[in-house]
């Protein structure tokens, strides 16, 4: 029986390197498992608080997430408006009577006739005095890199 034994402790390995790992070879103060009838208790985990915490917590950060996606969509979707706005305006200018070439980043101001033309001028609406050329005052507009028109006033 003792031979028996001593050939057994002898015997190669033969489990997979995973296994071998498993089993923990170093002291016992160290260990990351209870070795010994005196090592300290280790308490079962309680499941369902566990998934219940982590259900909670899970819920919690997609919701975080989820509003910040939406306020970005917002901005995009804020911004896309501010862009159609500025294009739709750029059209208007373009089809107003121009008599002069507008320069990148000028300032001019949009009027319209008392037929209903618009015009573009450089002239703005405290520079005319108690002459004024046209009928209305619609904007202050300035000329982007781009071409389109920001309305300013």
């Amino acid at each position: 029986m003792l031979v028996q034994e001593n050939e057994e402790l002898n015997a190669p390995d033969n489990r997979p390197l995973v296994l071998k790992d498993a089993v923990y070879q170093g002291e016992m103060h160290n260990a990351p498992y209870a070795i010994s009838v005196s090592s300290p208790k280790i308490e079962p985990i309680d499941k369902r608080l566990m998934v219940a915490n982590a259900h909670e917590s899970m819920q919690h950060q997609a919701e975080q997430q989820i509003t910040m996606l939406r306020k970005q969509a917002q901005l995009l979707i804020n911004q896309a408006k501010e862009i159609e706005a500025r294009v739709e305006m750029s059209h208007a200018i373009y089809k107003a009577d121009l008599n002069f070439e507008p320069i990148i980043h000028g300032i001019y101001h949009l009027y319209q006739k008392d037929d209903g033309t618009q015009v573009l001028s450089m002239i703005a609406p405290y520079e005319w005095g108690k002459s004024a050329a046209f009928h209305t005052y619609l904007h202050t507009v300035r000329l982007l890199a781009d071409r389109t028109w920001e309305i300013l006033a």
